[in-house]
């Protein structure tokens, strides 16, 4: 079956992801429509998949010929185009940044669930080859992870026009995506947060580093099952051109009862056991882009209903406002289910 689909945001994935996903696939998506605030951008993606541009996310999702939305970037609409593709009883894949906010979150939570579509958020960690990979190496050779580190650097750039501004709540999305790509991985789910940070500047509101421990003890003392310690810092300016690329660690470090892994995403995973090392090789393996398109076209076109991710992403949320607390408080938060 081939799903009809409205594009709402391009991004600056467009190119280098989505496009030759759409393309790669056009057995199974069929693209009726593009709504982008910049209108020669519109008309140029629209010429380079055969659709047209149209004015705004509601009348897109409103017209008969369109199945499901595929929102590729915020922009400044946040969650309305969501909102209208539950008005309208439309399937979503959710490339953005949901709500920060708890109350915002949850009702978006509300509305979906009420609206009856399918929804998949996406989170591209989880589904990178690598990410696979190491996931049936865990069920298969290496065993149950033991610890976890996750390190992310992302170079500041003094210019605002190079970059989004940074704020609290952009940071809190980035840490996010790491909660969520380590619980993924640990296959357990967090019982407490211990968490620190150095702010940019005396009693600045934005951070150059944070980090938090997050633990995966049940029915013990903390610190007696598996831990993840995940950090982000902002400290390397962009223009230290030899510094951002000097030594960098591993995206992620997983130390597991039989052997240990590092990954750097999407397709670098090299593991060591007893016998040595092994470099695995995913280069020819799916895209990531592909493969979440693939994903979403099935549930979809399941009989079942599918509601993928959003628990997730809300649940990484929860336990960033916890690291918060931490923060503030200088004690560990117990997580709650």
């Amino acid at each position: 079956m081939k799903l009809r689909v409205g594009i709402v945001g391009l991004g600056n994935q467009w190119e280098a992801r989505y496009l030759p996903a759409l393309r790669a696939l056009a057995d199974r998506f069929e693209v009726r429509g593009i709504c982008e605030q910049v209108a020669h951008l519109a008309q140029r993606a629209a010429t380079e998949i055969g659709t047209t541009p149209v004015d705004g996310f509601r009348a897109l999702a409103a017209r008969d010929d369109v199945d499901a939305l595929l929102y590729l970037s915020d922009q400044w609409y946040g969650a309305a185009p969501i909102l209208a593709a539950c008005d309208f009883g439309k399937a979503v894949y959710s490339a953005i940044s949901l709500p920060f906010e708890p109350e915002e979150a949850h009702l978006l939570r509300r509305r979906v669930e009420e609206s009856g579509i399918a929804f998949m958020a996406e989170l591209p960690r989880r589904h990178a080859p690598a990410t696979v990979r190491l996931k049936e190496l865990i069920a298969t050779r290496l065993g149950a992870p033991k610890m976890l580190f996750c390190h992310r650097r992302i170079p500041f750039s003094s210019s605002p026009t190079a970059t989004p501004p940074r704020d609290r709540a952009s940071e809190a999305r980035d840490l996010m995506e790491l909660v969520d790509w380590c619980r993924y991985v640990a296959g357990v789910e967090a019982t407490s947060v211990i968490a620190v940070r150095h702010a940019e500047t005396p009693t600045s509101e934005t951070d150059d580093y944070q980090m938090m421990s997050l633990d995966f003890t049940h029915g013990a003392a903390p610190g007696n099952g598996p831990i993840a310690q995940i950090s982000c810092g902002y400290y390397i300016p962009r223009c230290w051109e030899e510094a951002v690329g000097f030594r960098p660690p591993a995206a992620l470090q997983v130390a597991c009862e039989n052997g240990i892994a590092f990954v750097d995403l999407p397709t670098s995973l090299v593991w060591f056991d007893t016998a040595g090392r092994h470099q695995e090789s995913l280069e020819s393996d799916r895209p990531v882009g592909e493969h979440m398109l693939v994903q979403f076209h099935r549930k979809v076109t399941s009989l079942l209903r599918h509601v993928s991710g959003l628990d997730d992403t809300l649940r990484a949320l929860q336990i960033v406002q916890a690291a918060a607390t931490s923060q503030s408080e200088g004690r560990r938060v117990r997580l709650l289910d």
